[in-house]
């Protein structure tokens, strides 16, 4: 069976990007494809070929992919893939629309909906540089979005993330969605059940992340906080924290994994569609304090393997955090819940029986 792996695009390096990484790994022998490919910031494929669009062509393609949305629908359907018997496509966005034979198969992960084109007041607040030039954006989302609902038409089966995941494809495409949480590496964590005195924050620093109800937390408790990562937010939110709270700026791999097995707790105040971050802490045998909805709902188990916070306000999350620290926690356990559940072995189980069933 000749197989395909498709991606929206391969620039940068985030959640959908390391779920992309794994069906890699696993289908060594597959050809891969993307719209626009920048190696030195994205995942690593060795030494594989990557097939792109004729969107790579153009300077400065892979440092303002954003800005080119409209162009990506056609580049996709240009693709050539009728030789593929299974076409795996991961998309957000644009992948899914890539074209097959009438006899293949083609089964999409889909990590969300088109976010920008069906909440795209929460895009241009998230990205405040193209907040200019809102009128005019919204328009071309607009009209976009009909496109969008007729190219996700294109695969047989969706897989996703998360229930969250799976209901907006219900409600936005009309599709039914396979739910298979995505998994982490466990290796890569270190387990330990000694933890430091410190809170730990890993994110992206863009306003729905809200790391600003994290900062007003800390200021009022005077605890430890350390955060991991830059971005946008990153002067604003350090002009309003205090002196318990420390950025660290971006960190290596190991440093990574250290500070999430020391963390008295990992805190996530994001509405996440699915999040990583959380799966990721447990691996290291250390619970979450996380806002109770969306894909932590799928991930986390309250009062075992972690706590969840009804508002992102900041007085919800301190109830939670004072809450965490009157539980004795099993950190063993919180471990073994990350291993049985959300291991590659668990993932590609699951995903290799949907894959069977649809190239009966």
């Amino acid at each position: 069976m000749k197989i395909a792996l498709v991606h929206d695009y391969l620039t940068q390096r985030g959640g959908a990007e390391r779920v992309f990484e794994l069906l890699c790994k696993r289908y060594p022998e597959a050809d891969i494809f993307t719209s626009l490919y920048d190696p030195e910031k994205t995942i690593n494929v060795g030494d594989r070929l990557v097939n792109t669009t004729y969107l790579q062509k153009i300077p400065g393609a892979t440092k303002y992919f954003r800005l080119i949305a409209p162009l990506y629908f056609p580049a996709f359907r240009a693709l050539d893939l009728q030789e593929y018997d299974l076409i795996i496509s991961s998309s957000t966005s644009f992948a899914k629309a890539v074209k097959k034979r009438p006899d293949a198969k083609h089964i999409c992960f889909c990590h969300n909906v088109t976010r920008f084109l069906w909440d795209t007041e929460t895009y241009l607040r998230e990205y405040s540089d193209y907040r200019y030039f809102a009128p005019l954006i919204t328009k071309v989302f607009q009209a976009m979005r009909d496109i969008d609902l007729k190219y996700a038409q294109e695969p047989d089966i969706y897989i996703a993330n998360s229930t969250t995941v799976a209901q907006r494809i219900q409600k936005i495409y009309g599709k039914p969605a396979i739910m298979v949480n995505y998994p982490i590496d466990t290796s890569n964590f270190i387990f330990s059940d000694t933890k430091d005195e410190y809170y730990l924050a890993s994110a992206r620093m863009i306003s729905y992340k809200r790391l600003d109800v994290i900062v007003e937390a800390f200021n009022w408790l005077g605890w430890p906080l350390f955060i991991s990562g830059d971005g946008p937010e990153r002067k604003r939110l350090e002009a309003k924290a205090l002196s318990n709270i420390k950025f660290l700026g971006h960190v290596s791999d190991s440093q990574r994994k250290d500070l999430f097995s020391k963390a008295k707790s990992v805190i996530v105040a994001a509405l996440e569609d699915y999040g990583l971050v959380p799966v990721e802490a447990n691996a290291s045998g250390t619970p979450v304090i996380a806002y109770g909805a969306g894909g932590v709902l799928d991930t986390q188990i309250h009062g075992k393997t972690g706590v969840f916070f009804k508002r992102q306000t900041p007085e919800s999350l301190q109830t939670a955090l004072l809450e965490s620290g009157g539980i004795s926690w099993n950190y063993e356990n919180i471990r073994n819940h990350a291993v049985n559940n959300f291991s590659e072995q668990v993932f590609f189980s699951k995903v290799e029986r949907v894959i069977a069933q649809a190239c009966i």
